[in-house]
């Protein structure tokens, strides 16, 4: 997001030394080399570090403290951000994302009966199930790959469900270092839901 939302003149977030989701991805880059184990682990604590526990992953100093949360070696993001390879793992990867038409988090692919490969956006949700719930969310997911010609399928948000989702993002909202951005606009989250901001010049994703 931070490449789709960069505003013109500003550097490509491989141009830079530091650049916020990107180098954590390339962090990412370069534990699944090794182990996949150990990205689902940085995923997962990356991802609650930011969405729940409002802290700033996206900083160094912290990617490497939650790091050894995990086990794993701090000097892991340095040797990360080192390597150009990691940069090209990340851009290839996001490049395959826009060339499939996509736009945002979570983008999957998922495999269909003849091989090919099926692009899905979602599942978007607040609220995500364990267990055994999971595994049906799960299995609805994946069913949608049988009918490659169904494009759509969303749940109007009325107002109460903006305010729930404003009230899941506050951890986040306090966390993150840029403005946020849906299709081209910059969005807020105050205590009635959403509101527009605006076109933004600060860092977006």
């Amino acid at each position: 997001l931070e490449e789709v939302n960069r505003v013109e003149g500003k550097k490509h977030p491989w141009e830079r030394e530091w650049s916020y989701g990107w180098s954590m991805l390339r962090v990412g880059a370069l534990l699944r080399r090794t182990s996949m184990d150990d990205l689902d682990a940085w995923y997962e604590r990356a991802g609650r570090a930011l969405h729940e526990d409002g802290h700033r992953p996206h900083q160094p100093d912290v990617a490497r403290h939650l790091l050894e949360e995990i086990g794993l070696d701090p000097a892991l993001v340095d040797q990360a951000i080192a390597d150009e390879t990691t940069h090209d793992d990340v851009r290839t990867e996001h490049q395959k994302v826009i060339d499939s038409g996509g736009y945002g988090v979570p983008t999957m692919y998922m495999q269909r009966a003849d091989g090919s490969e099926h692009c899905l956006f979602g599942p978007v949700l607040i609220d995500p199930p364990t267990g055994d719930a999971a595994i049906r969310l799960w299995n609805a997911v994946t069913a949608w790959v049988e009918f490659p010609q169904l494009y759509e399928l969303q749940q109007p948000k009325q107002k109460h469900d903006e305010i729930a989702i404003a009230q899941t993002f506050s951890a986040y909202l306090n966390a993150r270092d840029w403005v946020s951005i849906n299709r081209g606009v910059e969005v807020g989250f105050g205590e009635d839901g959403f509101e527009v901001v605006g076109s933004a010049d600060r860092d977006r994703s």
